[in-house]
């Protein structure tokens, strides 16, 4: 009597990441330059990956403040040179402060990252700069890139399967990096807890009147928090979380309207603010996935969590699931396990989601406190905003927690 055993089916790849954002790309970039898993074969699919931005093209619109932790590990995968090239702008201070007080009052809390003994608080950068250098890493590192889209997938004890519009690839775990709308989420069947936000963004970049210092301000109005971000060119960048009627009005506005309600809702923090670019809006909400994997499947990145753009947190919250992410993929490996398996995977996904969890909570909780018009919590707020400037310890903590320094860098991937 023979004994038949089947082998395990063939692989086309070990991991394969679905979505070629800046948190798919940095994926793949890092998984690639890692020496415990630069022997995987990796594949990032992206049907329309972004253009690195030519040498003396305009900013785009859409800019991040990269945290420290999210710089490393950019720098980490060999990209950061070509970060540079699009001149991101250094910024050493953070000032928050109610719209019921003047910005030079006591209730306005400012960060600074001289005080915290750090050299910045992060980069304002250019997010197609940073998906293209990210990408140009990895796929200088040995992933492949497949220019085509998903339409299925398919979960087995051995394999996981990626189907595309023209064939089937076998992997070891799919990772899905495709944002808050996230296909691969709901083909595997996790929910999550979120809703929208009664707000809608509104973007742009502007002249102010004056420098800003390489200074990020924040004032929250009632009816949504604005900041203006400093960027290299001497212009700021606006992200203004407004209510969608008063959204729909400021980019339908002229550039003399506009650049007038933005400097009045500033408090002329800047002097006269005049507008350099079109100006556009989008939707804002609040999510958190149920869980962050099923058996051979990772969710990163906003595909597993949104957040409120308040604290500009939320690519380096997905930076931050991929250095966790790699570490236990490289983790099993040291260790014989299957990476795949959901004994590895739960480890990742406890962590980050409790993590995640707490943030997200924090960015909720801070939105709806500077919403609340009572008065008697708005002099709480003030007061308490006061107390936390004069807290020397507790700012440097509070800096700290933005700059993302805690276990995910120190039980890094790279060791």
């Amino acid at each position: 009597m023979t004994l038949l055993i089947s082998a395990p089916p063939r692989r086309d790849f070990d991991v394969l990441v679905a979505g070629g954002g800046m948190v798919g790309a940095g994926l793949a970039a890092l998984l690639v330059s890692t020496p415990a898993t630069r022997g995987l074969k990796v594949a990032l699919v992206e049907p329309r990956p972004p253009a690195a931005p030519l040498a003396g093209e305009p900013l785009d619109l859409r800019v991040s403040a990269l945290s420290r932790a999210s710089e490393q590990l950019i720098r980490e995968v060999g990209a950061w040179p070509r970060v540079l090239e699009r001149d991101p702008c250094v910024y050493e201070r953070m000032i928050v402060w109610d719209a019921a007080t003047p910005v030079t009052g006591r209730g306005t809390l400012t960060f600074d990252a001289a005080e915290a003994g750090e050299p910045d608080l992060g980069h304002i950068t250019e997010n197609r700069a940073i998906t293209a250098a990210l990408l140009e890493r990895a796929l200088a590192g040995g992933a492949t890139l497949l220019r085509t889209a998903l339409t299925g997938i398919e979960l087995e004890p051995d394999v996981a399967r990626a189907v595309t519009v023209d064939r089937s690839l076998n992997t070891g775990l799919i990772v899905a990096a495709d944002g808050a709308d996230s296909t691969l989420r709901t083909w595997v069947g996790i929910g999550g807890r979120g809703e929208p936000y009664p707000q809608e963004a509104v973007v742009a970049h502007l002249n102010p009147e004056r420098p800003h210092e390489g200074a990020a301000r924040q004032r929250f109005l009632p009816s949504g928090p604005l900041a203006l971000l400093p960027l290299a060119d001497g212009r700021v960048s606006l992200v203004w979380s407004t209510t969608p009627d008063e959204a729909a009005r400021l980019v339908a506005a002229d550039d003399a309207a506009f650049g007038a309600a933005v400097t009045a809702a500033s408090d002329g923090v800047l002097g006269t603010l005049s507008p350099t670019t079109p100006r556009v809006k989008f939707p804002l909400r609040r999510f958190h996935a149920d869980r962050y994997y099923r058996p051979r499947l990772a969710l990163v990145g906003d595909a597993a969590h949104s957040v409120h753009p308040l604290a500009g947190q939320g690519v380096n919250l997905g930076f931050l699931d991929v250095v966790a992410l790699v570490a236990e993929i490289a983790r099993a490996l040291a260790d014989g396990e299957d990476y795949g398996d959901p004994r590895v995977l739960g480890r990742y996904g406890r962590a980050r989601r409790a993590e995640n969890a707490l943030m997200g909570a924090a960015f909720d909780g801070l939105y709806r406190l500077f919403r609340d018009q009572r008065a008697g919590v708005a002099r709480l707020r003030r007061f308490g905003l006061g107390l936390v400037n004069e807290a020397g310890p507790v700012k440097r903590l509070i800096v700290q927690r933005a700059l993302g320094l805690g276990d995910e860098r120190r039980n890094g991937a790279s060791t």
